[in-house]
């Protein structure tokens, strides 16, 4: 694929809290790095995988409604232990298990107040 994913940037009111939901679903490595409110994620621990990602201090307050960030999606072995995670990490499952054709099956899921 040309120019794919490098980088994607979780933006959250609390980083800390953002971390923990994050390493408990995904098991992802989060370090802090550079600036305070500032989380590198290293998916793997690997530091030098071709994607990794941030969580960071929201900068300004959210107003109105609709998405509020970044939409990705992650691939995992499996899906309905993962919705499980995000339900018991407070979480929401908004559309659970609908298929994409050459895509795959996918949820969608909205962390809670990160």
């Amino acid at each position: 694929m040309p120019n794919p994913l490098s980088h994607f940037s979780i933006h959250a009111d609390d980083v800390e809290r953002a971390r923990d939901f994050y390493e408990a679903i995904f098991g992802w490595t989060i370090e802090p790095w550079g600036p305070p409110g500032f989380l590198m994620i290293y998916p793997d621990g690997d530091r030098e995988a071709p994607v990794h990602g941030s969580i960071q201090q929201r900068r300004g307050p959210l107003s109105g409604e609709g998405v509020r960030g970044f939409e990705c999606s992650f691939a995992v072995e499996d899906l309905g232990a993962i919705a499980e995670a995000v339900e018991a990490q407070g979480g929401r499952i908004l559309m659970r298990d609908f298929e994409i054709p050459t895509v795959g099956t996918m949820t969608h899921s909205l962390g809670s107040r990160l």
